[in-house]
């Protein structure tokens, strides 16, 4: 059975209402993350093993951080919102993130993440995880959880 043209808006309507809700379900997937992460910066001098960890962890805390920050500006009518750069670039632009310079070295430093075999690079983005790049992704957080609060 095929639907009929009035069952049309009805199918619309719950799919715009799933999109409206989309950013609060990344919003649960962004609050399971940072726990391991949390974790592991716990270490304080981590072997190289463990500052692969880290750097894993990382990656894994970032990829529904920016997916968070895509769905909530869509929600809220904001387009062109494709990519991480796109993402952050915007939710500074419209007062969602502060400190956007760093949020914007965050995302190479990330894309070059996978040279975790290279010790001296791995150190490096070790230390601007614990030091700059992780606050950020806590106060985020607390920022869109008190949004649904």
């Amino acid at each position: 059975m095929t639907p009929g043209r009035n069952e049309l808006p009805i199918i619309k309507q719950q799919r715009m209402s799933q999109e409206d809700i989309r950013w609060e379900q990344r919003l649960q997937n962004y609050n399971k993350a940072p726990g391991h992460l949390s974790q592991a910066l716990q270490i304080e001098a981590p072997c190289m093993i463990q500052k692969a960890g880290i750097i894993q962890l990382f990656e894994m805390h970032f990829e529904p951080c920016w997916n968070l920050l895509k769905d909530f500006m869509e929600a809220q009518g904001l387009q062109d919102v494709k990519s991480p750069r796109s993402a952050l670039k915007k939710a500074y632009e419209s007062g969602l993130i502060s400190h956007g310079h760093v949020w914007m070295e965050l995302r190479p430093d990330r894309n070059l993440s996978f040279h975790t075999y290279h010790e001296q690079r791995a150190s490096e983005l070790e230390a601007l995880i614990r030091r700059k790049y992780f606050p950020l992704l806590e106060a985020l957080q607390r920022d869109f959880n008190a949004k649904t609060a």
